[in-house]
């Protein structure tokens, strides 16, 4: 059974940065597929990015440049942590984000960590 956990919001001014961790704790023996998702008061849930089991990292256009996706390169079979690096923050990135964890047909959704962007 795997956990998964994203971490890492508040409240930060614009200009700055955060980064947000998605955890996966339990029996890991694979590399997951890590997506990004953020959802904004009032507004769909938007696809921000993913990191493959390769390492490959996709983002959604008018992201790119200013958040990064990264995998703990720890190795560990009971813990694999992902990270979303956010820089340059607007108020508009103000949203909750989420994560979600897939390989095969195993799929864990975290619950979302608030990030708000306000002076």
């Amino acid at each position: 059974q795997v956990h998964v956990v994203a971490s890492g919001g508040g409240l930060v001014q614009p200009g700055g940065s955060l980064r947000l961790s998605c955890v996966l704790f339990g029996e890991i023996f694979d590399i997951f597929d890590v997506t990004w998702f953020r959802q904004a008061p009032g507004k769909q849930r938007e696809w921000v990015g993913n990191i493959t089991d390769e390492g490959r990292t996709n983002y959604v256009d008018h992201l790119k440049g200013r958040f990064t996706i990264s995998r703990d390169s720890a190795k560990s079979t009971v813990k694999s942590t992902v990270y979303l690096q956010m820089n340059s923050l607007k108020p508009e990135d103000t949203a909750v984000y989420s994560c979600k964890a897939e390989r095969g047909s195993q799929v864990y959704w975290a619950q979302g960590t608030q990030v708000t962007v306000s002076s």
